[in-house]
């Protein structure tokens, strides 16, 4: 293997971790009317205890006595979990009820851990009632933060959660470097042996 081909593997090995970590997936187990109380950076918990960042969301650590941080694991016992239940009636679980190995939510959605099968029961068509309903947020209304105290207050705590998270990804792209690095070397010295037999 030529060494351009060998930088070339490495740069698309360590760009694929990259995008893997910084891609942003949908928030788990909240209601869709509380989608824009997630979608600042600097959150409030529902009880107004304390801020938290966005990358501390079901990061599985309950930073809210209250469980707003983690709505979509069991880490915190105050928190809910929404099932969202499409074609059927949604509803609110415990947060201990979520990857309990018993599927709670007709779509199956509570048990995303993968050591359960949930198939997806939820009758299609759904509840005509609950889609002709006007619904109230989970949260009610949030008073507008101040995002700058709530910057100072999280800048120390969400430097160290970045940085730790950082930290896994540099250490697995060293291994893959040094892992390809061997193999281009292992290569090479074995067309060197062939050459001078």
């Amino acid at each position: 293997m030529e060494p351009s081909l060998c930088f070339f593997l490495i740069a698309l090995i360590s760009a694929f971790f990259l995008i893997t970590y910084s891609s942003a997936l949908p928030i788990l187990g909240i209601h869709p009317l509380d989608e824009k109380y997630y979608a600042s950076q600097a959150i409030k918990c529902k009880d107004g205890s304390k801020f938290f960042n966005k990358a501390r969301i079901n990061d599985n650590f309950c930073d809210c006595i209250d469980g707003t941080d983690e709505p979509g694991t069991s880490a915190c016992p105050a928190g809910k979990f929404y099932c969202k239940n499409v074609g059927s009636t949604p509803k609110f679980l415990f947060s201990s009820q979520v990857n309990d190995h018993f599927c709670d939510c007709c779509d199956g959605s509570d048990e995303y851990s993968g050591s359960i099968n949930c198939p997806n029961t939820c009758v299609m068509g759904g509840d005509v009632e609950y889609q002709t309903k006007s619904h109230v947020s989970a949260i009610g209304e949030v008073d507008p933060i101040d995002v700058k105290e709530a910057k100072t207050k999280l800048n120390l705590e969400d430097q160290i959660h970045k940085l730790t998270g950082l930290k896994i990804v540099i250490i697995l792209q060293v291994v893959l470097i040094g892992c390809v690095l061997g193999f281009c070397l292992f290569r090479r010295r074995a067309r060197s042996r062939r050459r001078y037999r």
